[in-house]
């Protein structure tokens, strides 16, 4: 029997299947959906939770995430056995799961919450554990972007193998053994004193409670009801791509007009884009990268928007940090510019607080930065995520897709299409790619998406003939991806010139502060940017009045000291 043609049979029904990899593939693709709690495809098997169980003819119980499928197995999946073990499992989490639900970050959106619905359990015979009762686990807050509640953690090792595997950081890892065994950084030291970057990964993919983003639209809330505050806020491309999604639109909808219509009804006083800004990053980072290649010196030239990129870099390779670009991020740079403009334009003299919307929890840590403070003057005073700007708006009672929708503010809310795909991996190099090239038709920049730079790859490469010569060009998304292509260059088996580096896969549309699902591949939000590029009159950043604008009448002559750093 060839390869097209193998057969299982799942509940008395043949399925066929061809290079699944385990039994858990084939039971969905005959359309059942088994619970699981430890396995998501991109990460290695666990196989811990065996929630995922199903059992053969012959009555074995098998961990479907973790066999191979056979031709002609015949399997089922919801026997009173299998039935009866999976509330079990679920009872026996619930036991010693601290069980404070309405107060829970992740309530609503906890899997073992969900589960726990989907199978009845309204009772719980066994005894709450001793560890449920104290909560004795300390809550670690000490980081700029995540919470550790270890009173929450069902130990899936979600969180463990993402920040290993797929981050190659290794913040937190299994210590102990037996009853006394938890989820923790080494010697269960506070979080920020870890090589933690920020990402956020390990809160996106973890079922319960147990890492949560930390909530700073609190304080969003008071700088609103503060008379004296003049509340001004960024957002950033991505999340126009995603948000919907809170609120049962389709993946990928571009709802940026009705997030703008929301936020002026929760009282934000200007409403601008960080697409603008990332206008100026390409401009500026596009002339570091062609006077870097024409000195020939500190090549490659890797990207600095991601914060968690250059956290990583400063933490685990500090000899490449010549080699990062100066440029800020498009955040940075818009609280940069914004302030400065705001010293000749007072408005009614009140205090300037400036807000980012991110789908980033790295970008809360860049923003308190030491970097990015002046005279304790913070370039951007609070950053929040798309689920907590969600947040808001469900509890302000706003009405979202009845909403008319409205357009940014002026003269921020002006942006080309090439600042607004940096929200996809591949985005940052085809903005640079354009403003480099010296035919600025619009066939060029359009084909340029032919050369390789678009798509949801760990690991993109491609050359680029430009000026007489031909650039070698690398785009990478996930921190392992990145750290394997350096150990290439590093040991001489690749060369290249421009290296964009974005921590989340796919880049920024699946940040952590994005909506959450089970799969990793977000090629809906990432279409969804290039349509809304493509919709945009400007395609690349020079042709945007407002860049020329804002160089002859805002930065003047501080541009080193407006849009680029040195990382201390």
């Amino acid at each position: 029997m060839n390869k097209a043609n193998k057969m299982m049979i799942v509940n008395g029904v043949k399925v066929p299947f061809t290079d699944e990899k385990n039994i858990l593939d084939v039971v969905r693709k005959s359309g059942v959906e088994l619970p699981t709690f430890c396995y998501y495809s991109d990460l290695s098997i666990h196989g811990a939770c065996r929630m995922c169980i199903v059992e053969d003819k012959r009555g074995k119980i098998l961990a479907s995430c973790s066999e191979t499928p056979k031709d002609g197995m015949e399997i089922k999946t919801h026997t009173p056995r299998l039935r009866k073990y999976r509330k079990n499992i679920l009872k026996l989490l619930l036991a010693s799961h601290c069980r404070e639900c309405t107060t829970c970050p992740k309530s609503q959106n906890c899997r073992l919450q969900d589960l726990a619905n989907r199978f009845g359990i309204k009772q719980i015979k066994f005894d709450k554990t001793e560890k449920a009762y104290k909560n004795e686990y300390r809550i670690d807050a000490s980081g700029p972007s995540l919470v550790r509640d270890p009173n929450k953690c069902i130990q899936c090792g979600d969180c463990v193998r993402m920040c290993s595997e797929k981050q190659n950081v290794g913040a937190i890892d299994f210590a102990f053994r037996g009853y006394e065994m938890m989820v923790c950084p080494a010697f269960n030291m506070p979080i920020a004193e870890t090589e933690c970057v920020n990402c956020g990964q390990c809160a996106a993919i973890c079922p319960t409670g147990a890492i949560v983003v930390k909530d700073d639209s609190l304080k969003v809330w008071d700088a609103i009801y503060d008379p004296k505050k003049r509340v001004i806020a960024q957002i950033a491309p991505a999340v126009r791509v995603a948000f919907g999604e809170e609120f049962d639109m389709r993946e990928g909808a571009n709802v940026m007009p009705l997030m703008v219509a929301a936020m002026r009804k929760i009282g934000f006083d200007e409403i601008y884009d960080t697409s603008f800004s990332a206008d100026l990053t390409v401009t500026e980072e596009t002339e570091e990268f062609l006077e870097k290649l024409e000195d020939g010196n500190a090549l490659p030239l890797f990207t600095s928007c991601c914060p968690a990129w250059v956290k990583y870099v400063e933490n685990k390779r500090p000899e490449l940090m010549r080699h990062i670009s100066s440029c800020k991020s498009p955040q940075q740079m818009f609280g940069s510019v914004f302030k400065e403009y705001a010293k000749s334009h007072p408005g009614d003299g009140r205090e300037i607080v400036v807000v980012s919307v991110m789908p980033c929890t790295a970008k809360k840590a860049e923003a308190a930065r030491p970097e990015f403070v002046k005279d304790g003057i913070r370039e951007v005073d609070y950053v929040i995520t798309t689920q907590e700007l969600a947040n808001m708006i469900y509890e302000a009672g706003i009405d979202f897709a009845g909403l008319e929708p409205e357009a940014q503010d002026m003269p921020f809310g002006l942006y080309s299409g090439a600042g607004l795909i940096f929200g996809v991996t591949g985005g940052v190099t085809e903005a640079v790619i354009r403003k480099a090239l010296e035919d600025k038709s619009h066939n060029s920049f359009e084909n340029v998406k032919f050369l390789g730079v678009r798509g949801l790859e760990g690991t993109k490469e491609f050359e680029l003939p430009l000026g007489g010569r031909v650039l070698r060009i690398a785009v990478v998304s996930g921190l392992k991806n990145a750290d394997d292509l350096i150990e290439k260059i590093k040991t001489g088996e690749e060369h290249f010139d421009f290296v964009e580096v974005m921590a989340c896969p796919n880049g920024c549309v699946n940040g952590a502060g994005q909506p959450h699902s089970m799969t990793y591949e977000k090629k809906e939000r990432a279409q969804g940017l290039y349509r809304a590029d493509k919709l945009t009159r400007i395609r690349h950043s020079d042709a945007n009045p407002m860049v020329a604008v804002t160089y002859r009448d805002i930065i003047k002559d501080k541009a080193h000291e407006l849009l680029h750093v040195t990382y201390r």
